[in-house]
């Protein structure tokens, strides 16, 4: 159900509805007007809840105290939600020994923070007519870090950048 959908007292256009009360008892099919008149004599509001079915069906509430209950689920819902980010580990084709190892220091501390990495070969000039040197890059950079990530997107050449994108494997 979601809040923009549901239509509430008067914007209901059924003629019969399926009411169910404020304590989700089951009332039966009773016309429009008895369903409002019943929910106006609680002091409560009548909520389609379900407008494809035949009829639809209508509940007794209190809307304002359900807005406020639907926006609190959705708040807590939002607070435990993980927002995954890409990090960028950028290479060179020629990279030596330390640097890379600098760098591959880089993409495992991002991998362990639960962050994607998106690993890149940077080609300049010749560099480009050789792109196996960086593919070669790419498969040390995977086969050093397998225990602790799974390939997304293997190692795919996009103008002068050969892109890999990496992925930390999920906590038991």
């Amino acid at each position: 159900m979601s809040k923009d959908t549901l239509r509430i007292n008067e914007e209901i256009r059924a003629r019969e509805v399926r009411l169910t009360s404020a304590t989700n008892e089951p009332l039966g099919i009773v016309q429009l007007r008895d369903a409002l008149q019943m929910a106006a004599e609680q002091h409560l509001d009548l909520v389609e809840v379900a407008p494809t079915a035949k009829p639809p069906v209508c509940r007794i509430m209190d809307f304002g105290k359900f807005k406020y209950e639907q926006q609190k689920r959705e708040k807590e819902a939002k607070k435990k939600q993980k927002v995954v980010t890409v990090k960028e580990v950028k290479l060179r084709p020629n990279i030596e020994d330390h640097d890379f190892d600098v760098k591959f220091k880089n993409a495992q501390r991002f991998l362990e923070d639960g962050d994607k990495v998106k690993v890149t070969i940077m080609f300049r000039g010749r560099e480009l007519s050789h792109p196996e040197l960086g593919k070669k890059v790419l498969d040390k950079m995977a086969s050093q870090i397998k225990d602790i990530a799974n390939i997304e997107r293997a190692a795919r050449l996009e103008g002068k950048n050969m892109i890999m994108i990496l992925a930390p494997k999920p906590q038991n």
